[in-house]
C-alpha cells in the first residue's frame, strides 16, 4: 500500500464497512508477507471475507457509503466467476480485492486470523502458517519468494506440525488458489 497516511485512511474505511456488515475477515497477500516476512511492494490490499458471493448486492451499497467503488462493470458475473470483488478506495486510489471465503481451508484461516496493529488500526491478518500454506497452494514464482521471506523471518516461531497437517488436508490438494 502506498504511504502510511493513505494506508491508515484505507484501513479505517475498510474496518468501518466490514463492521457494518458484521462478518469475519482477514488481510492476506503482500501485506501479510510484509507483516510476517519482510516488506514487499504492492499497490493493493487483499482481504478475505466470510460471506457468500451471492450477497454482493448487499455489500456494494455499504462499501460505496464508505468510499469504495467497483473496478469492474458486470459485478455479479465477475464475482460469480472469480469469488473476488475488485474495489478501489476513492480517496486514496488504493485497490482492494475482497475475496469471498470458501469452505474448508479458508474457513480455518478465518478461525486463526491474528489481530495486528497496522497504521494504528487493529486488523485481522492471516496467520503466518496459513499464509505459507496459501502461498504453497498458489505456487507462482512470487509466492515461492514470499514463502522464503516468511520462513527466513519466522521459521523458529512457526507451528510446523500445523503446516504439514494443513498441507495434507484433501482440500489443500483439490483447492488451487
Amino acid at each position: 500500500m502506498s504511504g502510511s497516511t493513505a494506508a491508515a485512511e484505507l484501513l479505517a474505511a475498510l474496518r468501518a464497512a466490514l463492521a457494518t456488515v458484521g462478518v469475519r475477515w482477514y488481510i492476506f497477500g503482500a501485506q501479510a508477507v510484509s507483516i510476517w516476512g519482510r516488506p514487499r511492494m504492492s499497490a493493493d490490499l487483499d482481504v478475505t471475507i466470510e460471506m457468500a458471493p451471492f450477497e454482493v448486492a448487499q455489500l456494494l451499497p455499504i462499501f460505496t457509503h464508505h468510499g469504495f467503488r467497483a473496478r469492474v462493470e458486470d459485478i455479479p458475473e465477475f464475482v460469480g466467476r472469480t469469488r473476488v470483488l475488485p474495489l478501489v478506495h476513492e480517496t486514496t486510489g488504493i485497490p482492494l480485492d475482497l475475496v469471498f471465503a470458501g469452505p474448508g481451508l479458508e474457513a480455518e484461516f478465518l478461525d486463526r486470523a491474528c489481530p495486528v496493529s497496522i497504521e494504528g488500526h487493529e486488523v485481522p491478518v492471516i496467520s503466518p502458517e496459513d499464509l505459507v500454506v496459501s502461498k504453497i497452494l498458489a505456487g507462482r514464482s512470487k509466492d515461492i519468494e514470499d514463502i522464503q521471506y516468511v520462513l527466513d523471518s519466522r521459521l523458529s516461531e512457526l507451528n510446523q506440525d500445523r503446516l504439514w497437517c494443513l498441507l495434507e488436508m484433501p482440500e489443500a490438494v483439490s483447492n488451487h488458489y
